[in-house]
């Protein structure tokens, strides 16, 4: 093969893969930040563990009703384990993030950043996760 032969092919796939390595790198960025001592989401809101879902099964207990209250922190369907980070499987198929392993929502009743209502909540249940 030629050498322009072989930069006709290869050079739309070179092009192709630096068009794609940001995308990547996006993938690669953790799901929450850590703020004040608690971790939040990108939308700066506080996140928050169960005491009910076991550390490491890969599983929320947070469904229906509990999750209308409790938010999970949404993951995306190719989204892939990092670090401290990992992904559970929801009773609807759905994925949400977990850090870790251990799932993690949000709280209905936070209004805005900062605010940490849910840490306690249900004699203790609820704890706003920290990094």
């Amino acid at each position: 093969m030629t050498r322009s032969a072989s930069f006709s092919i290869l050079g739309p796939m070179l092009l192709a893969a630096c068009a794609l390595a940001p995308a990547a790198h996006a993938q690669a960025q953790a799901p929450a930040t850590a703020m004040d001592g608690v971790l939040v989401g990108p939308n700066q809101m506080t996140l928050y563990v169960f005491d009910k879902d076991a550390t490491g099964s890969g599983k929320s207990v947070c469904n229906g009703g509990c999750a209308t209250n409790w938010p999970p922190l949404m993951a995306p369907g190719g989204a892939a384990a990092t670090g401290d980070w990992s992904v559970v499987n929801r009773d609807d198929g759905s994925k949400q993030w977990a850090y870790k392993g251990r799932p993690l929502y949000y709280w209905t009743k936070d209004a805005k950043p900062g605010d940490k209502t849910g840490d306690g909540f249900l004699k203790g249940a609820w704890h706003a996760a920290k990094p």
